[in-house]
């Protein structure tokens, strides 16, 4: 498979006065299409700042990010925004919905950036909805009105309404009840077993082993790196391979 996204020496430096902190150390990566990569690491070892920074919601330090054969590390804010328009998608912890909208409509907004076929779009994020398993009736309701599972099942149709062809997922689950948790996993690996491209932040091990590709940062270096193969339910190997290669890397 051909790399779509490309890292190499990447740093990201913050300055507190002359106190710096130095999160992502010449870090190399490739993404790959149709991977689902997922970023695992303890607290503070750099994993949504890397992230942020393949996703160009942030910009490194140093180094260069390449998409396909496009060098968007040196991009402008405003063309940085383009970019994550038109290649992006992205699911929060938190599902940042605008409670003042409809569910439908707080899908939709960032599609109209990309078209102005309203009903075209209409009818894609409909067809979403009901594939993640949210009601006719929940389209026209303010997010408030449902379930923090509904919602974030909805952040998830926002993040994929476009079609990106990456979609970056910073602790999906990570304000989710088991069941809720499970319900966007299955459409996570639903969607990855489709083509969706998917880079995953998270500290979970059920939500670590949906991935066919684990990487591990310490101090804002990749340490290890664990190929999983295709997600099978129930396997309990999987489980225990990714167990062992967690306790190897001192997680």
């Amino acid at each position: 498979m051909a790399a779509i996204l490309t890292a190499k020496d990447l740093c990201k430096t913050f300055s507190n006065g002359s106190v710096q902190q130095h999160v992502l150390k010449n870090l190399n990566l490739s993404i790959e299409q149709g991977d689902f990569t997922v970023v695992m690491g303890s607290s503070g070892s750099g994993k949504s700042t890397l992230l942020y920074a393949l996703s160009g919601m942030d910009q490194p330090t140093l180094g260069s990010i390449r998409y396909h054969e496009e060098e968007i590390s040196g991009y402008s804010n405003d063309k940085l925004a383009v970019f994550r328009r038109n290649h992006c998608g992205f699911v929060f912890q938190q599902n940042y919905l605008n409670d003042t909208m409809s569910v439908l409509d707080n899908v939709m907004v960032s599609g109209l950036l990309l078209t102005k076929n309203r009903k075209e779009l209409a009818k894609r994020a409909k067809e979403k909805l009901l594939e993640v398993g949210l009601s006719e009736a929940s389209f026209s309701k303010f997010p408030g009105q449902l379930s923090g599972g509904e919602q974030q099942r909805a952040a998830v149709v926002r993040g994929i309404i476009n079609q990106p062809e990456i979609l970056f997922a910073d602790e999906p689950t990570g304000a989710l009840n088991s069941e809720n948790t499970e319900r966007i996993l299955k459409i996570l690996t639903s969607f990855h077993e489709n083509g969706q491209t998917i880079v995953m932040v998270t500290h979970d091990m059920k939500c670590a082993r949906r991935g066919n590709r684990i990487l591990y940062l310490k101090d804002g270096t990749i340490t290890g790196e664990l190929s999983l193969g295709a997600y099978v339910s129930g396997d309990s190997e999987r489980h225990e391979k990714l167990r062992t290669f967690l306790q190897e890397m001192g997680w």
